[in-house]
């Protein structure tokens, strides 16, 4: 076994002789978010003492300078001598949902797990009031394999890829709901039923289906339904053996997680228009009442967690999460104090608000500095690329949001309620949203709803398993086939 020592975190974790290092740093607040691929750069450690090898990917990432410092790129890295590493720790918020959910005095307790691309959330249910009596959040551990979507699929398309991810998140999941029923101790809760809810990326890895249609244009699935097994059948040992269920996808990449966002609007019970946008790892949309439901989705997701942003980070420790404006200089608040060290997608979007109030960016998205950088606070600056990024974000879903308008015939001015959910809907401002032409409604029709995937799994725990009658008012819309989506996609890139 060799000794790797964490600093400034002051642990050391033991591993064995030429572990890699991507395998075991997730943990300790180091993202990897390409796969590890060596493209991205995020998984930047120090070596302080010891020694780690070399690559031409590193060669090409780092300048000798830096490579003699110690400077390495941990997913390249395996370990072969004892070594001392320096990496930030993270914190990060995991948006959970405290809600009390109206019940019938049914005994027992149920399960709501949220199982999220980034995150994951399991609540413990009383059934009995309706009230969450434990909970445990973590970060998905599959995400040292890719953080977005796409980069997930890669991975599960490569040898055991699929089956290693199937294995980790189901270990993962069982380990929290373990720990939640051990807290009851003396008092064993029977648990009666397990829901789940996700992506359909999520779903097809969790269940073990065919993830291939996926990573190939029209992403259209061959089983997106609802799966059931005794907890048992999938090695969870949980009193009483309870059913697990992972509630069904709507088609394509609109997953369970949005089936349960539906329900925890009401939208498929409202006599009025109503909207649902989810802004995280993807863009879902929908739009619809009780007699119809249009919904999409827009690979819009990664720019506003702060992926392909050159210094963008997730809502961690040292992001910039928030810019606001005094006497024209644009000030930051960083998460958790300190110097940043990069800038998350709520602070992106509140610093392309200011650098427009300013004058720094014209509404084509250019910026008229000669230097085509902007900067919020030393060392974090936004570039061209990255504010074009945005536009590329916000444009697609506007355009998806647009498109389900014309398909239901009605106006924006007769939505209702437009539901912004998700952790980055949660925090975004939401004037600054308006300002830059993400959100295009009036402000008193906008509700951030929070974590509605965790909310709707929870009022499933208490319904009936059935759902196929809100399936059948849900329309599906593959945006890639729309012939108008480019045309009113390049119609909402400005600002």
């Amino acid at each position: 076994m060799i000794d790797i020592k964490l600093e400034p975190l002051g642990k050391i974790i033991q591993v064995e002789k030429h572990t890699a290092l991507q395998d075991v740093l997730f943990d300790h607040g180091v993202e990897f978010p390409c796969g590890g691929d060596g493209t991205c750069g995020k998984c930047k450690v120090r070596v302080i003492d010891g020694d780690l090898p070399i690559n031409d990917i590193q060669r090409r990432y780092f300048s000798q300078e830096e490579l003699s410092k110690g400077w390495r790129l941990a997913c390249q890295c395996s370990v072969k001598e004892p070594v001392t590493l320096e990496l930030a720790q993270w914190e990060m918020a995991i948006l959970s949902d405290d809600s009390r959910i109206k019940v019938s005095g049914r005994e027992g307790f149920g399960i709501a797990v949220d199982l999220g691309t980034t995150t994951l959330v399991v609540q413990l249910i009383d059934l009995s009031s309706g009230n969450v009596v434990g909970i445990r959040t973590a970060l998905n551990p599959q995400a040292k394999y890719g953080a977005d979507i796409m980069s997930r699929i890669d991975y599960a398309l490569t040898d055991d890829g699929a089956q290693r991810l199937r294995q980790l998140i189901r270990d993962q999941l069982s380990d929290m709901i373990r720990e939640l029923i051990g807290d009851m101790v003396p008092v064993e809760p029977q648990v009666d039923r397990v829901v789940i809810v996700g992506n359909t990326a999520m779903h097809h890895l969790f269940c073990g289906v065919d993830i291939t249609p996926l990573s190939r244009v029209p992403f259209e699935t061959e089983n997106d339904g609802q799966f059931s097994w005794n907890s048992a059948d999938i090695g969870w040992q949980i009193p009483g053996n309870p059913k697990v269920e992972f509630l069904p996808c709507l088609g394509g990449f609109v997953g369970s997680d949005i089936l349960a966002g539906i329900i925890a609007a009401g939208i498929h019970q409202s006599a009025e228009m109503m909207a649902l946008i989810d802004l995280g790892t993807n863009g879902e949309v929908v739009v619809g009442n009780r007699a119809r439901i249009f919904c999409a989705s827009t690979a819009a997701g990664p720019a506003f967690e702060g992926a392909k942003i050159s210094m963008g980070m997730r809502a961690t420790t040292g992001a910039i999460s928030r810019v606001t404006l005094e006497n024209r200089r644009m000030i930051s608040h960083i998460i958790g104090g300190g110097d940043p060290k990069g800038i998350c997608g709520s602070g992106l979007v509140d610093a392309v608000a200011c650098a427009l109030e300013l004058g720094l960016i014209d509404k084509s998205g250019r910026i008229l500095d000669d230097s085509g950088e902007i900067v919020i606070q030393a060392p974090v600056v936004l570039t061209q690329q990255d504010v074009r990024e945005l536009q590329l974000a916000k444009g697609a879903i506007a355009a998806g949001f647009d498109i389900l308008v014309q398909r239901l015939r009605i106006l924006k001015k007769d939505i209702g309620k437009v539901h912004i959910a998700g952790a980055f809907g949660n925090y975004i401002n939401v004037e600054n949203a308006m300002k830059i032409g993400l959100l295009d409604f009036d402000h008193q029709k906008i509700v951030q709803a929070g974590n509605t995937a965790l909310r709707g799994a929870k009022m499933a725990l208490f319904g009936s398993s059935d759902y196929r009658s809100i399936i059948e008012r849900c329309t599906h819309v593959p945006l890639a086939n729309d012939k108008q989506f480019m045309e009113i996609f390049v119609d909402n890139m400005h600002f």
